[in-house]
């Protein structure tokens, strides 16, 4: 564990916020007492990613206000119900997944009734296991989907020669009419 801080947790908010309208690393460093390389330890990735989330918005609403009001509707629309979609899918997806589970804890206590001397008398019972299981198979499978899918657009978004515009419509288009 590292040595306890000299500045407190809102001057150092005040420092990230500073750093990231653009103020030097020195300039803060001088006037808060520390060194220039612990405020770059601590702000370098995130002051790196607040860019890049800014530039994505900038981006975004520069295309966005090239549209006719029309196109901005329908885009607005089309977020909307992509953020319900994702909302819904996450809740399925938990659902799911919590289904998946309690039917895998049921196949398992069935496995008790498996005479594994004579498992042809035991029919009965793999039976209803492999019921159980494909059930909670069946029932993991919209979170699966959803985790691929999420990791899929991870992929995609940290090349650089992803458009975020291209995103979108990719996403678009599998959604239903």
């Amino acid at each position: 564990m590292g040595r306890k801080s000299k500045l407190s947790d809102a001057q150092w908010e005040d420092i990230g916020k500073r750093l990231a309208s653009g103020e030097s690393t020195s300039a803060l460093a001088k006037e808060f007492g520390v060194s220039k390389s612990v405020i770059s330890t601590r702000f370098s990735k995130r002051t790196e990613t607040i860019k890049a989330v800014a530039n994505q918005l900038f981006e975004a609403e520069s295309a966005f206000d090239k549209l006719g009001i029309s196109e901005q509707i329908s885009a607005r629309s089309l977020a909307d119900e992509l953020k319900a979609v994702s909302a819904h899918l996450a809740g399925a997806a938990k659902f799911g997944a919590m289904t998946a589970h309690r039917l895998a804890g049921i196949a398992h206590g069935q496995v008790h009734g498996i005479d594994d001397a004579q498992p042809e008398k035991s029919m009965e019972a793999l039976q209803r296991i492999g019921v159980l299981t494909k059930m909670a198979n069946a029932s993991s499978e919209i979170g699966l989907n959803l985790l691929r899918a999420n990791k899929d657009a991870i992929d995609k978004m940290n090349k650089p020669e992803t458009d975020s515009a291209q995103l979108l419509k990719d996403i678009a288009e599998h959604l239903p009419d």
